[in-house]
């Protein structure tokens, strides 16, 4: 009898008939009851979803039925995880019946958030406990037990977990690394048959996504049987590079194992629109443009039922909630509220309970609930500010709309001319469907440290199976053996003066010796090249200093005069800072010295600032979002050529805007065309050098107009400077944003940046950014960063924790010997990561090759006063801004002087045609 017959005939109501063949195909995968309970679950939502399953579970439950590796895209709501844990339930339920379920772990979830992992917990004892029940009254006594297992779970709870193991299990990368090298525990990982990978966009962009591609690989090495691995996302791509970075390799060298993908990301109907509140935001007044933005937000608010409002960073959550308290009675503690990483644990608790339970009318947000818990009753979803990448913003605008066959709802709100592009930019290729890449860091030699210092204190083994089980894993599908040669040198401890540095070997690397010799292993063939701990604490030591999240901290700024205190400043900030650097601080201008460990120690001074304020919590523009922004500037310039701006307003009008947006779009580009010409505006084949004189200031500033993203920016701005100081003997101020970077210098001083651009070697341009980081505070905080992973420095030993800033002061007093070593593992690790995750040397290589092949023209252009597309730029290096107001007045002074120009100048009478 088939599964649909037996079925029928414990639920009279339902009619195998009605269910159309897609259906029948995966309903017949599942046992009677699992049918049973599935029926009766979602029967409800039939004509919503066209039919029992939704997109994905459709494709994927049959898929993992079969023991198939499957990487699963689908959006927030349309039931990616329940496809995921659907047929691992119905084959553990299977087991149980036939009591085949050992009291150990079949299931593994890995999830890159505690709270994530907290909700799917609950979401779990929907299907479990209503499948039970049916088999409870049928009198079968079945029990598939599901647990959380984190940094936060009690010892008592894990004890726990010993004597009654669940079988699915529930954890972060960080705490499967940990339990991978559990003396008791890993013996109940050995039964694991699924693995499950949430959120794996927001892993495999990182080092934890690395660190958990070696402890799978790890666990391939200890299970019965390989395991099926499972991953989830809802915006992700490229889909083939994440689905082999989910599977890993059956052998280093080799090709990737087996796997299908489920892409149904765009089975849901998005309705976008970026809005302005304003169609000039640089002369309408400040206020006017905030009150117009809360009046839109209140009207948002009122017309939907919950909605969730993120912003770019947390203090601009905050800003937002309480001027909406401020400005309408509507809102209160009891129907709104604010949801980020700096609140307390039970506070964001709090908020989740009440989302979850729809009860709040608007929470503002910055990036903590981008991800994970369910939302139902979301129905509108507001971003204020670009969020920087068509991911993002899908993965954002993704949280509302949560049931499938509801329209996913979505509106932008737009503040600044230049995220205005970005923005109209971003939601039509949202629409579209083009999604910006992840880029996987690749072979990360602190993460490898971590997982060979694991690997050696479980047991010795050969030296060949610690670099297969690396190699196997995709971030290090690539690594050489030279590069395993410089991780040993480090690991054994095989430089000269490493232990008067309090550096000591973490492992001893030798040839099997014969049977009668003092280090002999009869599992393992005489001479073999063999791997073990060394230290008794050694497994102590890396169950409480692995992982990959580091510190951070605030440093103190104090005068060198009298060592009095002067305020904060985020650690993140320094990485901007130079010698000689003039930042404002509590409305003082100060003078950057030096660092020492936790203190940046500082002049005061007139001079005006040569950097601007820094927001580190604000993500960069993606790299692919800006070469799109390129493309579309190249495009609007097409138009403008070919019918004037009533052809690119008509244009415009065909992207997901308001009337506001189109206009303020249309203006900027018709005043940089009437004041600087078509070739002042950088493009797919073009990149723009932008000349001005400042002789107020005595200062020659170069805008260059380059909308990769931040990231290339500041790599792009560092190589440059690094030849401009070379060249003209000149102090070289940098000022970097997500469209481009200022260069200013001495009046006296003058170079051809062009040229300069023109002659960058791609093949050099590593070496040469490489060399501009020697003595910076970045390099010094990034190899605190990655010293303190590599296990270098270590975060606790022996019941003390060093906190941040202590390891900073370790890191200092490190570096010069670590550099004096000679291509050392933790220092090559630091830079590569400086340069390839953090400056995108990959990006700035590619450029150069476009233009050594001509592909990419270098512009020069000279104007009196910036550009209208370099004007926030300029203000990056405006002496007299410190406040919003500030800003606007400067702006405003720039923007007058381009219209004096244009009207006094004989710019051609279609580019300044009025607006209609």
């Amino acid at each position: 009898m088939g599964g649909r017959e037996r079925l029928a005939a414990t639920d009279p109501d339902f009619d195998p008939d009605a269910v159309d063949i897609d259906d029948a195909a995966v309903l017949d995968r599942l046992a009677p009851v699992v049918q049973e309970w599935w029926v009766e679950q979602f029967g409800e939502f039939v004509p919503g979803n066209g039919g029992f399953f939704t997109p994905p579970q459709k494709e994927a439950i049959p898929l993992i039925h079969e023991g198939e590796n499957a990487l699963i895209c689908a959006p927030t709501g349309s039931g990616k995880t329940l496809a995921s844990f659907t047929g691992i339930i119905n084959e553990l339920f299977g087991k149980a019946r036939e009591n085949e379920l050992a009291n150990s772990v079949y299931c593994l979830y890995v999830s890159p958030l505690k709270s994530l992992a907290n909700d799917i917990h609950r979401n779990l004892e929907q299907p479990l406990d209503g499948i039970t029940a049916k088999l409870d009254d049928r009198g079968e006594d079945v029990e598939i037990r599901h647990a959380i297992r984190h940094g936060d779970t009690s010892d008592s709870e894990r004890q726990a977990m010993l004597e009654t193991t669940p079988h699915i299990l529930n954890t972060t990368p960080e705490t499967l690394a940990i339990l991978l090298n559990s003396p008791k525990f890993k013996k109940k990982l050995e039964t694991i048959e699924y693995v499950i990978v949430d959120e794996i966009h927001s892993l495999a962009e990182n080092k934890r996504g690395t660190h958990l591609s070696v402890s799978l690989e790890r666990l391939e090495e200890m299970v019965e049987e390989p395991p099926t691995r499972i991953g989830c996302s809802a915006t992700v791509e490229p889909l083939d590079t994440v689905a082999e970075f989910l599977v890993g390799r059956e052998e280093p060298g080799g090709a990737p194992r087996d796997y299908e993908i489920v892409d149904t990301r765009f089975s849901r109907d998005f309705d976008m629109e970026l809005s302005c509140p304003a169609d000039d935001l640089i002369n309408t007044p400040r206020d006017i443009v905030t009150e117009r933005f809360y009046t839109q937000l209140h009207e948002h608010v009122q017309s939907h039922t919950n909605t969730l409002v993120f912003t770019n960073t947390r203090s601009g959550a905050e800003r937002v909630l309480h001027n909406l308290r401020e400005k309408f009675d509507d809102y209160d503690e009891s129907n709104s509220g604010c949801h980020h990483g700096s609140l307390s644990k039970e506070k964001r608790r709090d908020i989740e309970e009440s989302l979850k339970a729809g009860t709040l009318d608007v929470v503002t947000t910055s990036t903590s609930l981008e991800l994970g818990i369910d939302m139902p009753h979301i129905d509108l979803v507001v971003q204020v500010g670009s969020p920087k990448s068509v991911a993002a913003l899908l993965q954002r605008i993704g949280r509302a709309g949560h049931q499938l066959g509801e329209t996913v709802e979505g509106r932008v709100i737009a503040l600044d001319r230049d995220e205005l592009v970005e923005c109209a930019v971003m939601l039509e290729k949202g629409e579209r469907g083009f999604v910006d890449r992840v880029f996987i860091p690749e072979n990360a030699q602190d993460v490898a440290t971590q997982h060979v210092y694991g690997m050696a204190i479980n047991d010795v083994r050969p030296e060949a199976t610690f670099k297969s089980v690396l190699r196997r894993a995709y971030p290090y599908r690539n690594y050489g053996d030279g590069d395993w040669e410089q991780l040993m040198r480090y690991m054994t401890a095989d430089y000269p003066g490493m232990e008067d540095k309090n550096v000591y070997a973490k492992i001893w690397r030798d040839t099997n010796d014969p049977p009668d010799g003092e280090h002999h292993y009869e599992d393992y063939d005489v001479g073999e090249h063999l791997i073990g701990k060394r230290g008794r604490l050694a497994r102590v030591i890396y169950m409480t200093n692995i992982g990959t999240i580091p510190d951070s901290f605030t440093c103190d700024v104090v005068t060198r005069s009298d060592d009095s205190w002067v305020g904060q400043l985020d650690e993140s900030y320094l990485d901007t800072l130079e010698k000689g650097d003039v930042f404002v601080l509590g409305g003082d201008n100060f003078e950057y010295r030096y660092r020492r460990g936790s203190k940046v120690y500082v002049d005061r001074t007139a001079a005006r600032p040569t950097v601007p304020s820094w927001f580190s919590e604000r993500l960069p523009l993606s790299y692919d979002l800006g070469r799109e922004i390129l493309d579309f500037q190249g495009q609007l310039l097409d138009r403008l050529e070919d019918g004037g701006m009533s052809e690119v307003r008509n244009w415009l009008r065909e992207f997901p805007v308001d009337e506001n947006s189109v206009r303020a779009i249309a203006r900027m580009f018709r005043e940089q065309v009437a004041y600087a010409g078509p070739e002042s505006v950088a493009t797919s084949d073009r990149l723009v050098v932008e000349e001005t004189l400042d002789h107020d200031e005595y200062e020659r500033h170069y805008h260059v107009h380059s909308n990769y993203g931040r990231r290339f920016n500041d790599g792009f701005s560092r190589l440059l400077a690094y030849h401009i100081a070379q060249a003209a003997s000149a102090n070289v101020q940098v000022a970097v944003a997500d469209n481009g970077f200022t260069l200013s210098m001495p009046l006296n001083r003058k170079v051809d940046i062009s040229r300069i651009v023109r002659d960058l070697d791609p093949e050099t341009a590593r070496e040469d950014l490489r060399a501009s980081l020697d003595g910076t505070d970045l390099l010094q905080r990034y190899f605190r960063i990655n010293a303190t992973r590599s296990l270098m420095i270590l975060k606790r030993y022996k019941g003390y924790e060093k906190s941040a800033s202590e390891q900073q002061v370790s890191s200092e007093m490190l570096l010069g010997f670590a550099e004096d070593l000679g291509e050392f593992a933790v220092v090559e690790e630091t830079y590569r990561e400086i340069l390839e995750d953090k400056l995108n040397i990959d990006g700035i290589e590619s450029v150069l090759r476009a233009i050594r092949a001509g592909d990419v023209d270098v512009v020069r252009t000279r104007v009196d006063s910036p550009s209208p597309r370099a004007f926030g730029l300029a203000t990056l290096m405006a002496s007299d801004v410190v406040l919003a107001e500030d800003e606007s007045a400067v702006l405003q002074e720039f923007h007058q002087r381009v219209l004096n120009e244009i009207e006094n100048g004989d710019a051609d009478d279609s580019a300044v045609a009025t607006d209609d």
